[in-house]
């Protein structure tokens, strides 16, 4: 059984910040979903993902575009005015969470891996206080939900899909990381991965990297050192 480590009041608060930043981002989706949904019983659909939600404030910001009646269409200028309020308060506590993170050891080593930004770097160091409650990188992947769910029965296993169990911010912000590896050129540099895009969905890879960011990120943890690329194969 692994006991939740002792924090220190500093810890505390590093962790309590990221709290409040993933607060804001939930805060952020529901205003989002709902502009969406109710902008669409008028026709007016867009693609998923918030680098979309500009059009739906364009069309509120556009006074001859008239599709939408009055009341509603002031409600939604009020929700676009909270989304550019979130925007704001979400930026600066992104700047908060870097400058302090340039003061933290921990950070700096691991944001010299493939997929960390500053985010990530400080939430990890933040979320962990002690690496060494597991025994390896494997087990501290799997505490985070990054590995596939076992079912059995009949002494026969099944794996499913991954368990999504432990920390669930840490999770996303990894396997964002990855997405980010998985669309830089890095993604054709790399044999690992150039052979999982060939025969696996990019998801599924994503996912896949995010597991082994995972891992490193414990192995910089406990030797806090700097990531250092293996020479390549002759």
């Amino acid at each position: 059984m692994r006991f939740v480590e002792i924090k220190t009041e500093q810890q505390q608060a590093a962790a309590g910040v990221h709290k409040v930043r993933e607060m804001l981002m939930k805060q952020r989706t529901m205003l989002m979903n709902h502009m969406r949904g109710l902008m669409a019983e008028f026709g007016i659909v867009v693609a998923e993902g918030p680098a979309h939600v500009a059009e739906l404030l364009a069309v509120l910001a556009d006074p001859d575009d008239h599709r939408i009646p009055a009341p509603l269409h002031d409600g939604l200028v009020k929700i676009a005015e909270l989304l550019r309020n979130m925007e704001q308060k979400l930026e600066g506590i992104d700047k908060q969470i870097v400058v302090s993170g340039r003061d933290n050891a921990t950070v700096r080593h691991l944001i010299t891996a493939p997929g960390y930004g500053p985010i990530l770097s400080s939430a990890m160091a933040a979320c962990v206080v002690n690496p060494a409650v597991f025994r390896s990188g494997g087990d501290f992947a799997a505490s985070l939900g990054l590995v596939p769910r076992q079912d059995g029965t009949g002494g026969k296993v099944k794996l499913g899909p991954i368990s999504k169990r432990g920390n669930g911010y840490l999770r996303r912000l990894l396997v964002n990381g990855a997405m980010s590896v998985l669309n830089s050129k890095r993604a054709r540099q790399d044999p690992w991965l150039v052979k999982l895009l060939a025969s696996k969905p990019r998801k599924l890879v994503a996912v896949a990297l995010a597991n082994k960011m995972a891992r490193i990120g414990w192995a910089l943890m406990m030797r806090q050192e700097d990531f250092r690329t293996m020479p390549a194969a002759a």
